[in-house]
């Protein structure tokens, strides 16, 4: 099979994007040097990283609740496991030792677990599939950061794919997704992780954690009474089904502009950001200051300008909008012609 061969396979299985990276220039570029989420860490023999994407419906981030994001996180990452895992299949049939990586995972020994053993959204960049937006998510030109990714490691030399140099994220000029967070998380193309985790994880492992060291501390009769808790309803409901420990707030995904799917379904309904405070804006034209003295910014540094876009932003979301908008007129017409 060559690299045209899978990308199509990988389509027909029911991929949204599929790109290729190779395994050496993955190795030879880790997110973290000090943690290097490469590869070779995993298998000496990986010669090329298969990664594929699924969207998440957009319907979910048009609710009340989170609740219909998380459920659905969980059967897109269930869905993804079964495309790459006939992927690398049909990779082993064909004379090529493959295997998949977990989605979403972690490894104690990187950063106390705040790290996988590879970054798919390094991946993804590294594949082609998009770059960073101003919160590190990885932006698709297709479906902004509504998207999961996973990666196909074989040892078949894939020809692979050039990462995009324009910058994808519209960036200190757009900054929703600084707007919108409600931990305050987003910094100048980074993220606080444990800030981030307040929302995005209310019943993940730190807070399972902190209520069973508190519960120990506590006396019969009141540890009896933490086990009708609230906190326990919802670690239980976590490992059912991710809900509340995993991807708990999509308010980034929810605001950002970029994408055909925001343009169709969420641009009227996310217009206002009701979390917007004169606080956040003053981070925000902050960072476009920053950026404009050209001043040091560790997002941007010649290390990470790799993943964000080394070219900068050039208009991709406008001239997208705008084609958009053209095919959305020529529908219209068709139909008025009865076509």
């Amino acid at each position: 099979m060559d690299a045209g061969q899978v990308k199509a396979l990988a389509k027909e299985l029911g991929a949204d994007l599929v790109g290729i990276a190779s395994a050496d220039v993955l190795n030879a570029f880790p997110p973290d040097p000090k943690y290097p989420q490469t590869p070779e860490r995993i298998s000496p023999h990986t010669k090329s990283v298969v990664v594929i994407v699924k969207h998440i419906p957009v319907g979910a981030f048009r609710c009340k609740t989170t609740v219909p994001v998380q459920y659905l996180d969980m059967l897109v990452l269930r869905r993804m496991d079964r495309i790459a895992y006939r992927l690398a299949e049909a990779l082993e049939r064909d004379g090529h030792p493959s295997f998949v990586t977990a989605a979403q995972e972690t490894d104690w020994n990187y950063k106390k677990a705040s790290y996988g053993r590879l970054s798919t959204r390094h991946l993804g960049i590294e594949a082609g599939l998009g770059a960073f937006g101003l919160e590190v998510n990885i932006l698709t030109p297709e479906f902004g950061p509504r998207v999961y990714l996973t990666g196909i490691l074989t040892e078949a030399e894939l020809d692979a794919d050039k990462p995009m140099t324009e910058q994808v994220c519209i960036g200190e000029s757009c900054s929703r997704c600084l707007y919108s967070c409600p931990s305050d998380a987003v910094r100048h193309f980074g993220i606080d992780k444990r800030k981030c985790a307040t929302e995005a994880q209310e019943f993940g492992f730190h807070t399972i954690l902190k209520f069973w060291e508190a519960y120990a501390q506590k006396p019969a009769s009141e540890q009896k009474a933490l086990l009708a808790d609230r906190e326990i309803f919802g670690f239980w409901q976590g490992l059912l089904r991710v809900v509340g420990s995993f991807g708990d707030c999509p308010r980034c995904l929810a605001v950002c502009p970029v994408g055909n799917d925001y343009h169709a379904h969420l641009a009227t309904l996310q217009k206002v950001i009701p979390e917007t405070t004169p606080e956040k804006k003053a981070k925000a034209a902050g960072f476009k200051q920053a950026r404009r003295d050209g001043a040091e910014i560790a997002g941007l540094n010649d290390w990470n300008i790799r993943w964000v876009g080394p070219d900068g932003y050039q208009g991709i979301v406008a001239r997208q909008l705008q084609e958009f908008k053209k095919r959305q007129k020529e529908r219209e017409m068709e139909k008025d012609n009865g076509v």
